[in-house]
C-alpha cells in the first residue's frame, strides 16, 4: 500500500489532537484548518483579527510551499470567523489581498468560538496541483 504524502508543522497540537496539517492524495491536497501559530506552535495574536488572518495565511503558504503549489491552485476554501458581522470587511479584504485575481470557491461561516481562547479565524483549503501555477 502506498503511503500518504503528509505534511505537518511539527507543533505539539498535531500529536496532542492526532491530525495532519495536510495530506496529498494524487494531485489534490487537503489542508486542515490553519490558524495563527508561530514557529514553535504557540498560538499568537489572541483577539487581533487582522494579525491572526495574516499569520494564518503565512501558515497556509508554508503548506503550499511544501507541496510546490501556489495560491492559484487553491480550488476551495472554508473560513471560520468569530464575530463575522464585525470581521466581514477584514475577511474580504484579506482574502482579496491573499489571492489577487484568483477566485477559489469559498464558504465563510460565522461561528461563536474556535478551539483556542482568543482564536477568531481558521481557514482550510483544497488545492489541485493539476491547475496552472
Amino acid at each position: 500500500m502506498k503511503s500518504l504524502d503528509v505534511f505537518n508543522h511539527d507543533i505539539p497540537a498535531e500529536s496532542d489532537f492526532g491530525y495532519a496539517q495536510a495530506i496529498r492524495s494524487g494531485e489534490l491536497i487537503h489542508v486542515s484548518g490553519q490558524l495563527a501559530f508561530d514557529e514553535t506552535g504557540t498560538f499568537v495574536h489572541a483577539g487581533d483579527f487582522s494579525a491572526q488572518l495574516q499569520q494564518t495565511y503565512t501558515n497556509l503558504d508554508k503548506v503550499l510551499d511544501h507541496y510546490g503549489a501556489t495560491r492559484n491552485q487553491v480550488v476551495s476554501q472554508n473560513l471560520y470567523v468569530v464575530n463575522l458581522r464585525q470581521n466581514a470587511a477584514a475577511t474580504a479584504e484579506g482574502n482579496l489581498a491573499y489571492f489577487g485575481d484568483h477566485r477559489p470557491t469559498a464558504t465563510v461561516l460565522g461561528v461563536t468560538e474556535l478551539t483556542l481562547p482568543g482564536q477568531v479565524i481558521e481557514i482550510s483549503f483544497v488545492v489541485d496541483r493539476r491547475l496552472p501555477c
